[in-house]
C-alpha cells in the first residue's frame, strides 16, 4: 500500500514508469483490489508517452481479459485523466 501511494504521487506528476507500475499493480491486484479497467487506463496513459514498449505489451495483455465495454470505459477514463493532468485518477 505504501508503494501504491508513492507510485500514485509520481504518476500524477506524469512519470510513465510510475504509471506502468500502477497499471501492473491493478492488473495483478498487488497493493490494490485487482481492476482491469484501471490497469488498462494507467497502461494506456503510459503507452501514449512512447517511453516504454512494456506499457503497450502489458496493456494488450490486460485487454485480452476485458470486454469491449470495459476497454471503452478504460479509454474514456484515460482521456479524462489526461485532461485532469493525472490528478485524482
Amino acid at each position: 500500500k505504501t508503494a501504491m501511494k508513492w507510485y500514485t504521487l509520481a504518476a500524477e506528476q506524469g512519470d510513465a514508469s510510475a504509471q506502468i507500475s500502477l497499471g501492473n499493480a491493478y492488473g495483478r491486484g498487488q497493493g490494490v483490489i485487482q481492476d482491469n479497467v484501471y490497469a488498462h487506463m494507467w497502461l494506456n496513459i503510459a503507452a501514449s508517452s512512447g517511453i516504454s514498449k512494456d506499457a503497450i505489451i502489458n496493456r494488450d495483455i490486460i485487454a485480452k481479459r476485458m470486454t469491449l465495454a470495459d476497454i471503452s470505459a478504460a479509454q474514456k477514463l484515460a482521456r479524462e485523466c489526461v485532461v485532469k493532468k493525472y490528478k485524482g485518477c
